[in-house]
């Protein structure tokens, strides 16, 4: 994670084309809580988990007053095949140039096999109504965060 992007910082605001069509921008959901989940790619097995797990928990997290927005570097035609393919609820957010992974800190160098190569951080935020970062959940394990999410989205009343 970047320095500045702590918790009670403002959340960098994006605007970005969703599946479906359109845009999606941070600011448009003031007055309401965000779940921002940063993911690696359309349609792999970890992503494809935690999708679902958040689209599952979709009613309960609007009932908590909390908007759930997925942001990975694939394509909106990527990400409308991964909604049909899945019947995911939440939004998608296609962010190609990574600004907005970049401004949240979560384009990052990783490494496989030994080989370097620049990719998603799996990474969590949950920014509160005013626009400012409540938690921060970095190097995301999929299993139970959906619930562990939705906890701290209530939790924040």
């Amino acid at each position: 994670m970047t320095a500045e992007l702590s918790i009670g910082s403002s959340a960098p605001d994006f605007t970005l084309p969703r599946d479906g069509g359109g845009t999606v921008s941070l600011s448009q959901f003031l007055g309401q809580k965000v779940v921002l989940y940063f993911y690696p790619k359309d349609d792999t097995s970890g992503c494809t988990v935690e999708a679902i797990d958040f689209t599952a928990l979709k009613d309960a997290f609007e009932k908590a007053g909390t908007v759930v927005i997925g942001l990975s570097p694939d394509s909106v035609a990527s990400h409308d095949k991964f909604c049909r393919k899945h019947a995911l609820g939440v939004i998608l957010a296609a962010d190609e140039d990574k600004t907005a992974l970049a401004a949240y800190g979560v384009w990052t160098e990783k490494s496989m096999y030994g080989r370097k190569y620049m990719g998603v951080e799996r990474t969590t935020v949950l920014v509160d109504a005013t626009g400012k970062i409540a938690r921060i959940w970095p190097k995301v394990k999929v299993k139970g965060h959906a619930e562990e999410v939705l906890e701290a989205a209530r939790s924040l009343g």
